[in-house]
């Protein structure tokens, strides 16, 4: 029996995930190829459509990195496939090249780009706003703020991509990721067969004589989406009065609650936008001219704040416009946030806040997980190099090392800098570099940095924490994995014939949790110049019994001469390890059994598991 997702059920609903929702529309308009880098809060989409790919009716890949992604799916429209390519926000800048090009192009299968945006940090280094990358390239965008829109607008992104030929950017945020709602299903399109690439340079190779004809393509196909726009079911006008908001994506939802919670509902006129660009322009001006003060809500950049405006000066309209400054430019909105801004446009009393004291709750910082092979790593090269090195971290969960006692992530710029950004700062300053970074992330970004400091002749030492998997988003496979969650991999890639390719001869592999080997290949790299790469190499714990199956045999315990100096407390910082009585002790039930600590204190002890 087919999955939920993938069953042709009609009128059924659901109660989905925002990202299981677009899945589901994907399927609705007869996806045919799916391409990915996984990036939470997007990951849920890729994986659902990993998890279904068996029975789907489309092909599915996790691509090495976004830029790759994207120019697979780019491939894969131009030959007349309905594309879906998912990424969060920060991989968009690593896709930009292939984006702006493919704006250009058009894609004759039809291409949704999934932008899954991060206001307030929840998972990324930035809160950058990717609706500008739409006004760079001229793309149209969708901003759902439900789980059914998420659905629908995935569905319809692609209809009218392919009928356009437009690439569509759905722009989501990590509350439309990662809500749960009801959804109505429509039927699901029969994918059929890709109608092949049918060969037209003039159109698809940009080469200036073409792209300067292609970019006025492109403006013309805008003004089309425009028209579509302008009838959209997702931008209405609802409410009367001559106070007005305007909103888009997730803010709808948080407009729509405060006029509900503040009772101003019946005398506030709301436009909504979905369909948020191409701009509505004939929509929007007629609203702008029914309200004589306007709230614009929108998270994070003024953009559609910025359009409105524009759009009042140029047909000389003078209302009042409040927008940023009211609200915020940074993080996410919440609904007593927009109530009271609503509330001050109305020139209405700010809504009393009930507030009850926080409560007396422990300090819990993320840590890396007990039995984290990385921790094995950090300590070895914290005690030969201490302090007298600087760590250049990447990103990946491995990033953990940045906290005490570890602290070993000095710099940090954006996947895969570990090594370049390395580079520089040794180079600059003469210092002892040490650089981190993941397998995931090696094959991502890190393969250009280790060509770039065997072509410069660097003085570096790069460690590749290789965990087997792509543990921070969820265990996605990467090119150097043996196993996936759905079976074996035939084509794992070689992280040491990779780095020894590039030109690097001086590569150790080593275990982490045997310390001993770990601390003398340190030692032995130490007194070396030049390019210089440790591959530490032990599966992540998770991974481990979730895909191999297997679970440790043994686990730590503290004998009871300890002399409670808590070594293995205050170097490992393992979250198993805790204080009783004066003494360390073990939870067994977290601890892994990877026997590290029995390497740092003689009190340490380990037992067979349930014995």
């Amino acid at each position: 029996m087919a999955h939920p997702l993938l069953a042709d059920t009609p009128g059924q609903t659901h109660l989905l995930l925002g990202n299981e929702a677009i899945v589901r529309g994907a399927v609705e308009a007869g996806l045919q190829v799916a391409t990915c880098y996984p990036g939470t809060p997007s990951s849920e989409v890729p994986d659902t459509l990993f998890r279904l790919s068996p029975d789907g009716k489309y092909t599915f890949e996790y691509s090495v990195n976004e830029k790759v992604a994207l120019e697979v799916a780019g491939g894969a429209t131009l030959s007349g496939a309905m594309t879906l390519c998912t990424m969060k926000h920060v991989g968009v800048n690593v896709a930009a090249d292939p984006l702006m090009t493919l704006c250009y192009t058009g894609t004759p299968g039809g291409l949704v780009l999934l932008s899954a945006d991060d206001p307030g940090c929840h998972s990324s280094q930035n809160e950058q706003d990717n609706r500008y990358y739409a006004r760079i390239a001229g793309m149209p965008v969708l901003e759902p703020a439900t789980a059914q829109e998420a659905k629908d607008m995935t569905r319809d992104g692609l209809l009218l991509s392919k009928k356009h030929g437009a690439p569509f950017l759905l722009r989501t945020t990590t509350r439309v990721n990662h809500l749960r709602g009801s959804v109505e299903f429509g039927p699901v399109t029969e994918p059929g067969t890709p109608e092949g690439f049918k060969r037209n340079p003039s159109k698809f190779v940009p080469i200036p004589a073409f792209s300067r004809p292609m970019h006025v393509a492109l403006l013309e196909r805008l003004e089309a989406l425009r028209a579509e726009a302008e009838t959209s079911p997702y931008n209405t006008v609802t409410g009367s009065g001559t106070i007005g908001v305007a909103c888009s994506g997730i803010s709808r939802a948080y407009v729509a609650d405060a006029l509900a919670a503040s009772g101003l509902g019946d005398t506030v006129r709301v436009l909504e936008l979905g369909f948020s660009n191409p701009l509505p322009e004939t929509m929007c001006l007629d609203f702008l001219k029914s309200v004589s003060k306007l709230l614009v809500v929108e998270e994070l950049e003024p953009i559609l704040e910025n359009d409105l405006r524009v759009l009042a000066q140029k047909n000389g309209l003078s209302l009042e416009i409040m927008g940023k400054g009211t609200l915020p430019a940074n993080n996410e909105f919440n609904v007593t946030m927009v109530e009271n801004a609503i509330r001050e446009l109305a020139g209405a009393p700010a809504a009393a806040v009930e507030t009850c004291p926080a409560a007396e709750l422990p300090m819990r910082p993320p840590n890396l997980c007990a039995g984290c092979p990385h921790r094995g790593t950090y300590f070895a090269a914290k005690k030969v190099f201490g302090d007298d090195a600087v760590y250049s971290s990447d990103i990946g969960c491995y990033t953990l090392g940045i906290l005490p006692p570890l602290q070993a992530a000095d710099f940090l710029l954006c996947m895969g800098s570990s090594i370049s950004a390395g580079c520089g700062a040794a180079r600059a300053a003469g210092q002892t570099v040490v650089a981190f970074i993941g397998d995931s992330t090696f094959f991502h970004s890190g393969l250009t940095g280790v060509a770039n400091a065997v072509f410069n002749q660097h003085d570096i030492l790069i460690v590749v924490l290789d965990n087997r998997t792509t543990a921070m988003t969820g265990h996605q496979p990467n090119p150097s994995v043996d196993r996936t969650i759905l079976g074996e991999n035939d084509s794992p890639l070689s992280i040491e014939a990779a780095v020894r390719g590039l030109g690097v001869t001086e590569v150790r592999e080593v275990n982490p949790f045997n310390q001993k080997k770990t601390l003398a290949a340190f030692e032995e790299l130490k007194e070396l110049s030049g390019v210089r790469v440790l591959i530490a190499k032990e599966p992540c714990p998770l991974f481990t019994r979730r895909v191999y199956k297997k679970t440790a045999p043994q686990v730590a315990y503290v004998a009871d001469s300890c002399a409670g100096r808590f070594d293995c407390l205050d170097k490992l910082a393992c979250p198993a390890m805790y204080k009783s009585g004066g003494k360390a002790a073990v939870n067994p039930i977290l601890c892994n059994g990877c026997m590290l600590c029995l390497q740092i204190c003689g009190h340490i002890k380990a037992k067979k598991r349930g014995s």
